[in-house]
């Protein structure tokens, strides 16, 4: 039997919470349960002033950040313009149905101004991928090399602070060069390069049995 859907339910007034429109098994439930963000606050506040406007919070700056290489998406940009509809990620941010999402350029700027030269990006984010190890929720017994999939044969304590830490080095100068094109979009002059030193990775202990 054919049937119709009524679009006249667009305009049906619900009363709903958000919590009850993110699935149960949705990953950002296991995330928010498995990691606690709150230290991020002790790391940063020495950058942070006393006075001035409120900034944008600096677990929800991370958060961006981490909901971008989770699930993959291309852009901040993008990452922030999905946030707008996704209620999956506003629960994440602790968001609600109206609270406004930041704009990509206050994004931009509170992260130039209190990670530039810095590496507290690297600090935290070793941090979540650490506790996420230790709770046995990742594994590096396995890579994956141009879509080839390589056993490794050494022991993931021996190197899995160099991987972290190079693959967060790889995705800040990304971030770096999209909010630099942003800026040249406005007819702004693009930040100088970040010169905290790229070749400290070089420093990070290796595996001597599989590098």
């Amino acid at each position: 039997m054919l049937s119709k859907n009524n679009p006249i339910q667009r305009d049906q007034l619900e009363m709903v919470a958000l919590d009850q429109l993110v699935p149960q098994e949705h990953l950002v439930r296991k995330m928010e349960a498995a990691l606690d963000f709150s230290f991020i606050y002790d790391l940063v506040k020495d950058v942070y002033s006393e006075v001035g406007r409120p900034s944008i919070d600096p677990v929800i700056l991370v958060k961006l950040s981490f909901i971008q290489y989770t699930f993959g998406i291309r852009s901040m940009r993008q990452t922030i313009a999905e946030v707008e509809t996704n209620m999956a990620y506003r629960w994440f941010l602790g968001y609600g149905f109206h609270d406004k999402v930041p704009h990509f350029s206050t994004f931009g700027k509170n992260y130039e101004r209190r990670f530039k030269d810095t590496d507290l990006f690297e600090q935290i984010f070793y941090r979540i991928l650490k506790t996420a190890a230790d709770k046995k929720l990742i594994s590096a017994e396995h890579v994956f090399i141009d879509s080839t999939h390589v056993k490794a044969s050494t022991n993931k304590h021996k190197f899995e602070k160099k991987v972290v830490r190079k693959e967060t080095r790889a995705y800040q100068e990304k971030l770096q060069e999209e909010i630099n094109q942003d800026r040249e979009d406005h007819g702004k002059k693009p930040f100088p390069p970040d010169k905290f030193d790229k070749e400290e990775t070089k420093e990070i202990k290796e595996s001597t049995t599989d590098s």
